[in-house]
């Protein structure tokens, strides 16, 4: 397929999914060209690889050697950092978050909201602390960068930069769920008991 074809992203990410049918969200995840394989073992992992392997080969695929990375204990994938301890943010991410300046138009606005909108799963009470900046971007409000918008800025900034590691679900454990809700949203805690404390796996 040619480069620069406006549905060459779908189709190349949909022959992966049919070239993959039966690894994905069992011995590894799959976008596009980048491809995680996960292990509880190392013997896990290695049967997880070979059966990836088999997969490529049948699909007539190649791989290149200098962008495999084997056996890591953790690794970067998708803007988060992926390790036998759970999922947390990417910290060369979150830096362009650390560094954003307070914005000055509705259109910075939605912009900041955006990024952080994808790390939400971090962020206990998102859409609470993020309710100034989304009233902010309303078609028919002028825009007033006032207190409660900055301390909201801040705030968000500050615990996007401490996020958590969220652990993995396990399915043989009982489940927590704590929700609220309020006029402008929804919100949850999904996590589970692990000794004396709650282990979050997503907010």
């Amino acid at each position: 397929m040619p480069f620069g074809l406006c549905n060459a992203p779908a189709t190349f990410e949909r022959l992966m999914e049919l070239g993959f049918t039966g690894l994905i969200g069992d011995a590894c995840l799959v976008y596009l060209d980048d491809i995680i394989i996960v292990g509880r073992t190392f013997e896990e992992h290695l049967q997880n690889l070979e059966r990836m392997l088999m997969k490529i080969q049948n699909a007539n695929l190649k791989l290149s050697p200098k962008k495999c990375s084997l056996f890591k204990r953790q690794v970067s994938f998708l803007g988060y950092v992926v390790s036998e301890e759970g999922i947390r943010t990417d910290p060369e991410k979150i830096a362009a978050v650390k560094d954003w300046p307070a914005p000055k138009d509705k259109t910075q606005v939605r912009a900041f909201l955006g990024l952080c909108s994808y790390y939400r799963r971090f962020v206990k009470n998102f859409v609470d602390i993020t309710k100034p900046l989304h009233r902010l971007t309303e078609e028919k409000r002028h825009f007033c960068w006032d207190g409660s918008c900055n301390i909201a800025f801040q705030e968000l900034k500050n615990r996007l930069c401490k996020t958590p590691i969220l652990g993995y679900p396990d399915a043989g454990k009982e489940f927590i769920v704590d929700t609220n809700a309020s006029d402008i949203g929804f919100g949850g805690v999904l996590s589970q008991r692990n000794g004396d404390q709650d282990n979050a796996s997503a907010f």
